[in-house]
């Protein structure tokens, strides 16, 4: 929502260096790095509501000292803490679709969840882009405040504890309570040795970060995500200046830019909401009925395939100054293609460690905000350097290369994913 009210922001500030702009807008991402590590392990320890209650108002409130911020480097700041827990609804809520929906419903269930995500980074650079044009870009902040806050509000009355162990634990407490029996454990708790509050932290703190480095499956389809997510941030932070420039668009107008991969977004949302269910009651029939989570993959292969045709489609029309509507529309291919490989990702991890899902969703969001938030600072330069052509037809070239990563995923996961069995 910001990104097109940067220059605004750049003019009051007095700043001009392209890098430091950029890094303005990918910092809150750097947030979203760091807060899933200490949001994932607390909701597996306290419960999801009362974390992600936490954590929504967290994010309210760094909006008014980034709405008052007096300098730039104290707006990098405010945002990055509003990023820790802006990432609240979108670590945890893996963890709740785990907790509520048995496997041969959670592709719905996730692909619905997913499109508050989706929906944001279109409709908020086109609010952004209007509001910073018209009142200011400090009121891109204050408009965050009072929608968050009003939503934050709503969960906090609708929203109810889902995490099973939670649930049987303050059962258990009550009942042993009311009946005067201290030896009573939930079933969660009979296999566990009793632990310090501050070792019970840090082994939750570990989780996410034992699932990246033990997990070589985990690992790989981390690294592979976090690459598409770092060429996505690429084109926000890019396709402001493209069509102010390049088509004389006005800063609001410019937010319009974003509906070709936002329309790509909802696209292959829909596509894999329908088909990604049916495909894996399919493969489970055909394998004698013995799920795998790994029969959530196939889908990965085309859609991998959609991928970088963007880059050439979008990255040659700009560079050439075709019709501005050639440019939107390739930037299409890029958004189905995401959202084949992000939800069966997504879903995967959900199905591979469902008592751990929030820690296991953690590990992909750190890790896909990390690059998210560093790979778009190369951008500047790097198409200053090549042109948006062969800047973009760069970006064409490596997702190219990253074609058999997929089909590694599905032909050898299972085999993978058995021989490192990792036990959180």
């Amino acid at each position: 929502m910001f990104s097109p009210a940067v220059g605004y922001m750049a003019a009051e500030f007095g700043e001009s260096d392209q890098t430091l702009l950029a890094f303005s807008v990918s910092i809150f991402l750097l947030g979203y790095t760091f807060g899933p590590l200490l949001l994932a392990p607390l909701s597996e320890i306290y419960g999801r509501r009362i974390v992600l209650s936490a954590a929504n108002w967290f994010f309210v409130a760094w909006q008014i000292g980034c709405a008052l911020a007096p300098n730039l480097p104290a707006l990098i700041v405010f945002r990055f803490l509003a990023g820790m827990g802006g990432v609240g609804c979108l670590t945890l809520g893996a963890g709740v679709i785990a907790d509520l929906f048995p496997v041969e419903k959670r592709g719905m269930a996730t692909s619905i969840w997913a499109m508050g995500p989706l929906i944001g980074p279109v409709v908020g650079p086109i609010c952004g882009g209007f509001i910073g044009e018209e009142i200011g870009w400090r009121w891109v902040f204050w408009i965050l405040l009072i929608a968050g806050g009003v939503l934050s509000f709503g969960i906090e009355c609708l929203n109810r504890e889902t995490y099973a162990p939670v649930l049987l634990r303050w059962k258990t407490a009550k009942l042993a309570k009311e009946t005067g029996r201290t030896d009573l454990c939930s079933a969660y708790e009979a296999d566990k040795e009793s632990a310090s509050l501050p070792d019970v932290l840090r082994q939750g703190m570990r989780r996410p970060v034992l699932l990246f480095i033990k997990s070589p499956i985990v690992f790989l389809l981390s690294t592979y995500m976090a690459f598409i997510y770092g060429l996505l941030y690429l084109f926000f932070t890019t396709i402001s200046s493209v069509f102010q420039e390049n088509y004389g668009f006005s800063t609001g107008l410019s937010g319009l830019a974003y509906l070709g991969i936002g329309i790509g977004f909802m696209t292959g949302l829909a596509a894999v909401a329908i088909t990604n269910d049916k495909v894996v009651m399919a493969l489970t029939a055909r394998n004698n009925n013995k799920y795998q989570p790994e029969f959530r993959l196939p889908a990965m292969i085309i859609f991998a395939c959609i991928l970088p045709i963007s880059f050439f489609w979008y990255g040659w029309s700009a560079d050439k100054h075709v019709h501005w509507i050639v440019p939107i529309i390739g930037m299409f291919p890029f958004g189905v293609g995401m959202m084949g490989i992000y939800m069966p990702i997504q879903m995967y991890i959900i199905d591979c460690y469902p008592t751990h899902a929030a820690s296991g969703n953690a590990t992909l969001t750190a890790t896909r905000s990390l690059l998210g938030a560093l790979l778009p600072l190369a951008g500047p330069k790097m198409f200053a350097s090549l042109g948006l052509g062969w800047g973009n037809s760069l970006l064409g070239f490596i997702a190219l290369a990253f074609l058999p990563a997929p089909i590694v995923f599905n032909r050898y996961g299972q085999r993978i994913r058995e021989k490192f069995p990792l036990k959180l």
